[in-house]
């Protein structure tokens, strides 16, 4: 991976010296909303987007109901198959650790990706706690600048989740266009009554809008949003054949594309 020196990847002391490397802001963003509100699919095309730009860029998927990890990509563009749950299952992780069992992409070197594989599920591993949680987020923040987090829906009973919402900088709040979405931040919101919950930082999102979706439906259900991300028909097949780290081509995604690099703009300033 192309990581920046003096970061942990740094290979030794006789590479190329000399000229300083300016230090980039970077930050950690969380992506959470409702059940299908394209969580992963805007966690993924974001971590996508800071690749692109060449800046190092690490995707925790934190989802371990149904792992996210083999829906984002085919097996084989991948370098190895590793696991999230192995750096949860240690009672102290180590930067080494988190590094080494980073999965890498073989057309991404900017990229490095964390999540449950496929078959796991939350009982595959040991309990962990919400100190390995913070750990491990802490350790995602040395191994690059920018790192996004696909939070899983159900905070409740998901300490990972929930944690990256108080650790992040900025949180994406998505919400399909529907009562439903009304109706889960409802219930899952009180979850998070805690001094570390910084509404200032979120985000709302409106989610998967359609064209027949006007501007005063998208207001009377979900109030004021900060981005509206569009329907794409790319974007689905892309994601039904678990393939969402190829590019957007077609022309039913540009606007999808033009709102994305608004969030990168705008939240975390690239």
């Amino acid at each position: 991976m192309n990581f920046k020196k003096r970061s942990i990847f740094h290979r030794g002391a006789n590479d190329e010296p000399e000229q300083e490397v300016q230090a980039e802001s970077g930050g950690m963003l969380a992506v959470w909303g409702s059940p299908g509100s394209g969580k992963t699919v805007a966690a993924v095309k974001l971590a996508k987007a800071l690749a692109d730009k060449k800046k190092n860029v690490a995707l925790l998927l934190c989802d371990m109901t149904a792992p996210m990890l083999p829906c984002i990509c085919p097996p084989s563009e991948l370098e190895c198959e590793r696991s999230l749950g192995g750096i949860l299952a240690v009672p102290h992780m180590s930067d080494a650790l988190i590094k080494n069992n980073c999965v890498t992409h073989k057309r991404m070197p900017y990229l490095t990706i964390l999540g449950m594989k496929k078959g796991e599920n939350e009982y595959t591993y040991p309990p962990y706690t919400e100190q390995q949680a913070i750990e491990l987020l802490d350790g995602l923040r040395k191994l690059a600048p920018y790192v996004v987090v696909d939070c899983g829906s159900y905070i409740a009973n998901d300490i990972l989740s929930a944690v990256a919402l108080m650790e992040a900088d900025s949180v994406l709040r998505l919400a399909n266009c529907d009562l439903k979405s009304v109706g889960y931040f409802s219930s899952q919101l009180p979850l998070l009554k805690d001094t570390k919950w910084d509404a200032d930082k979120q985000y709302k999102v409106a989610s998967n809008v359609k064209p027949q979706q006007a501007a005063e439906h998208i207001g009377k259900v979900l109030g004021t949003v900060a981005f509206k991300l569009p329907y794409s028909q790319e974007l689905e097949e892309q994601y039904l054949s678990g393939n969402l780290l190829a590019d957007l081509t077609m022309k039913d995604s540009r606007l999808f594309r033009k709102e994305l690099d608004r969030i990168l703009k705008e939240v975390l300033g690239c």
